[in-house]
């Protein structure tokens, strides 16, 4: 089992940054990789971003690609997720995750429980 928990949510005006942070724990082993999902009222749940453990390479939704950062640190079982020129269109609830070795982005193993951002007008 792995434990995902998720900080750093909150209201900013658009415009503005936030900046979440997920600390994993639990049954982290081998080349995991970790990424973040949203979900907005009425809509689906969507891949965000993601970095695996050992290349780190980020990987990035195109509606995020050049305002969000995905970055972690492998010691502290780490990632975070900065968010810059936020619209009021990123409001949702943002969800950390966790890919097994071999896994996909797409269809994480573990989900954390949901911190809300919201982006007022």
């Amino acid at each position: 089992q792995v434990q995902l928990v998720e900080s750093g949510g909150g209201l900013v005006q658009a415009g503005g940054s936030l900046k979440l942070s997920c600390a994993a724990s639990g049954r982290t082993t081998g080349n995991y990789a970790m990424g973040w999902f949203r979900q907005a009222p009425g809509k689906e749940r969507e891949f965000v971003a993601g970095i695996s453990r050992i290349v780190g390479i980020p990987k990035y939704a195109d509606s995020v690609k050049g305002r969000f950062a995905i970055s972690r640190d492998n010691a502290k079982n780490t990632v975070w997720l900065q968010m810059n020129s936020l619209k009021p269109e990123d409001t949702a609830v943002y969800y950390c995750t966790y890919v097994g070795p071999g896994g996909a982005y797409a269809n994480p193993d573990y989900w954390g429980q949901g911190t809300q951002v919201t982006v007022s007008s």
